[in-house]
């Protein structure tokens, strides 16, 4: 039986998190409903032909997403201790997606070869101890502004994932980027089912009540369920047409038990890219792919870790090489299984909300994930809509932390506003910590204090700074 002072107990250090088993459980199925959708967007991203008009498959993609996620989660949790789940990650995926349908002669098993070898190099670092000083040499003031940014994204990821907010179409006369609805007006029953969900959410919190996110999703997904099964509204995308009062991606519904195809698995082509497309343009390739997983982890581990409390007052995160050893096998795998690179996901941010401190949470989302690969209804039974609310209290939970920033050191001010404002607004992660790096290096030579600056974080600058060129430095390599 789980109880406090068992050998469970203290291997995970539940009681000593303030946490218990419950906690932990009810945790573990809230990141898993906030982060199920990747097996049905993955393969829709990943859906396109390469050079050679090969396609990676739907059902394939589907079925690996599942299995890998299910696999480092569960590594995640039983090694590094955390509640942090992985799964494909947004940002590569799609980039990986786009440079297979714009460079001829790249293949699916090329690219995914290239994110295999970014996650090689990236183990390297970890190893190393690169990786875990280049974290600790980022000011504490920057830190903050990480949980701050990624608590705007994952509400704005909520708010636009439920249509309360969309994005409106890039055409002349178009003013602003996205808007409330569609066409300035909340219309469909998913959006309601998203504002009753919220209210819910909100009155159970401020009352707190146990296993509140958990108890909003599945109140909410029921009420879905019975709109979907009374009124037949289908998703806003059936493959042909537009639905405006249509569900986000999923509409709720039952699945049947389904074989899963693992075939995609060892497909991967190491040195594909490099016959390819000579060795500069795919070592540049790579670079981003690189990078863009070095910074993401980074971020999203210091603001889950902190709305979690296990950030220590130095701002050091227990087993912080496991964890990046974790994420750089989320890489390797990915990549060697077709399916992109797999990273920390800041959903896991849900769990954290219902209470959970330790990998045992992260155990349950990945076993959740592994079922999910043979029998998916609760995948395709619940809908962003339901989902959202607990990303939009959660995101509010974490931008709680932007009062420790030092306003009046403008050294830390404005690459900190910097840092947490374009993460959402380009909805990358990445982003906004490059612009916050280097802004910190540039504005503290400015003062006089070039001699604070950590030599790492000259580097990081440096690095990002390329990161921000590989536009024009393609486009000189005649790339594009």
């Amino acid at each position: 039986m789980l109880k406090q002072g068992s050998a469970l107990d203290r291997y995970f250090k539940i009681s000593e998190r303030g946490s218990n088993f419950s906690r932990e459980i009810r945790g573990g199925f809230a990141t898993f409903f906030a982060m199920s959708y990747i097996v049905v967007l993955n393969p829709l991203i990943l859906s396109g032909p390469d050079s050679s008009g090969a396609t990676l498959g739907f059902p394939a993609v589907a079925a690996v997403t599942a299995f890998v996620a299910g696999i480092l989660t569960i590594l995640m949790g039983a090694w590094a201790k955390h509640p942090f789940a992985m799964a494909t990650g947004l940002g590569v995926n799609a980039f990986v997606a786009v440079t297979v349908a714009t460079n001829p002669g790249l293949t699916w098993p090329d690219m995914m070869g290239l994110v295999m070898l970014s996650g090689v190099t990236m183990l390297i670092l970890v190893l190393t101890g690169f990786r875990t000083a280049v974290f600790k040499a980022v000011p504490e003031g920057l830190k903050t502004a990480i949980v701050v940014g990624i608590g705007l994204f994952i509400a704005l990821i909520g708010l636009v994932n439920a249509g309360f907010v969309r994005r409106i179409p890039d055409v002349a006369g178009t003013t602003v980027p996205v808007g409330l609805g569609f066409d300035g007006k909340l219309l469909g029953w998913p959006t309601l089912v998203f504002v009753f969900g919220l209210i819910l959410t909100i009155a159970l919190v401020v009352r707190k009540v146990k296993g509140a996110i958990l108890i909003g999703i599945v109140v909410s997904t029921i009420l879905s369920v019975i709109l979907e099964f009374t009124l037949h509204i289908g998703p806003s995308f059936d493959g042909k047409s537009f639905n405006p009062q249509g569900w986000s991606l999923v509409a709720p519904k039952f699945s049947e038990w389904a074989a899963p195809d693992l075939s995609l698995i060892g497909k991967a082509n190491p040195f594909g890219a490099f016959e390819h497309l000579g060795f500069v343009a795919a070592t540049l390739l790579a670079f981003v792919i690189l990078l863009s997983i070095f910074f993401d982890a980074m971020g999203t581990m210091v603001g889950l870790a902190t709305e979690a409390g296990t950030i220590d007052k130095d701002g050091n995160i227990p087993n912080v090489d496991r964890v990046l050893q974790v994420d750089a096998l989320g890489a390797i795998l990915g990549g060697g299984t077709s399916v992109s690179s797999n990273q920390i996901y800041v959903e896991s941010g849900a769990g954290i909300g219902e209470g959970a401190r330790t990998g045992l949470a992260s155990i349950v989302t990945g076993l959740l994930f592994l079922v999910a690969m043979f029998f998916t209804p609760l995948i395709n039974l619940v809908p962003f809509e339901a989902v959202a609310p607990a990303l939009v209290i959660v995101g509010f939970m974490m931008v709680a932390q932007v009062g420790k920033i030092d306003w009046q050191d403008w050294g830390i001010a404005i690459p900190a506003f910097l840092t947490f404002t374009l993460m959402p607004f380009t909805y990358s992660i990445a982003n906004g910590l490059g612009a916050g790096f280097i802004a910190f290096v540039l504005i503290r030579s400015f003062q006089g204090r070039a001699r604070e600056v950590h030599p790492l974080m000259w580097a990081v600058a440096a690095a990002f700074l390329l990161f921000f060129a590989i536009g024009p430095i393609e486009a000189a390599l005649g790339m594009h």
